[in-house]
């Protein structure tokens, strides 16, 4: 009997239930306001989430061993058909961009930006270069997009870098694009940096471009960006076409030698874009979806 009593005694020995409580509630208090007021307790906090970092890894293994076993059983059409929507969706992207030098002078320019929205929201479908014409004196492309696209003669083709032509001619499947660089090809443009309107001829160079009918007394420099001024309809406003790289004067001529290196890569770009402008939206309502891959209407594209 005695040992049990003794054994009891200890069980009982201590604070009364009440008093801990009262204890906790003090040192929960504490800790609040020291928390609150003071940030003592960042530290503490910071080697608490240092402790628990194996626990959410733990956590989430499962899931991660679920995407390594998926990603083994993925096939390699699955692969190349991911691959070539990202690189759409950055060519997209990418054309979206070359707008913004040409918007970003006009609003310097206090000019109306009325219409910069629609111009920007261009709708274009991706296409790609699939043959190059042989004559060395005609400038020419076939790309993978035709009438059943919506694609119509005089819509302008795109790289990621500018405009490179336009089209000139339409079959079911394929359509044939003049690059900017053809001898027969002109395009209108006017200067960023200050809206002077010229015109820029190709010369058979894919190099080079000549900027034609411009007084010795216009404001041009050297490095200035030539953009499509949209006059004649052809071509939508405010694309990157070519930037000047020299000027020569001859005395007692009224007009200079402007040559121009084109932004567009004419002689390597695979990947191009054809531009619907609003006139063109209703005749290519046929147009296929970002979502069916390499040859997608980026309508949906992000805006």
């Amino acid at each position: 009997m005695a040992g049990r009593r003794a054994i009891k005694t200890i069980f009982v020995q201590g604070p009364l239930p009440g008093i801990r409580l009262f204890l906790v509630i003090i040192l929960s208090v504490v800790l609040v306001v020291l928390d609150a007021r003071f940030n003592r307790l960042d530290d503490v906090r910071g080697a608490i989430g240092t402790g628990l970092a194996p626990v959410h890894w733990l956590g989430n293994a499962p899931d991660r061993a679920s995407d390594w076993f998926s990603s083994l059983f993925t096939t390699r059409e699955d692969l190349l058909e991911e691959n070539e929507a990202l690189r759409a969706r950055l060519l997209i992207l990418e054309r979206r961009a070359l707008k913004y030098a040409a918007l970003a002078s006009e609003n310097t320019r206090l000019r109306e930006l009325m219409n910069s929205a629609g111009v920007l929201d261009d709708r274009v479908i991706l296409g790609e270069v699939v043959s190059v014409s042989p004559d060395p004196y005609s400038h020419e492309v076939v790309i993978n997009k035709g009438e059943r696209d919506g694609v119509q003669v005089g819509q302008a083709i795109l790289d990621a870098n500018g405009l490179m032509g336009q089209v000139v001619q339409t079959s079911q499947f394929t359509s044939r694009v003049l690059l900017i660089s053809d001898s027969s090809h002109a395009v209108p443009v006017e200067v960023v940096r200050n809206g002077l309107r010229a015109i820029l001829l190709g010369n058979g160079d894919t190099e080079a471009l000549e900027l034609v009918h411009v007084p010795d007394t216009a404001d041009i420099r050297e490095g200035d960006l030539l953009v499509s001024s949209g006059l004649g309809g052809r071509f939508p406003k405010g694309y990157p076409v070519a930037e000047i790289t020299s000027i020569s004067k001859q005395s007692g001529e009224p007009f200079v030698d402007i040559a121009a290196a084109p932004k567009a890569q004419l002689n390597r770009s695979r990947l191009v874009l054809v531009v619907f402008t609003p006139a063109d939206d209703g005749r290519s309502a046929e147009a296929p979806s970002l979502s069916g891959g390499a040859g997608a209407d980026a309508t949906g594209e992000a805006n």
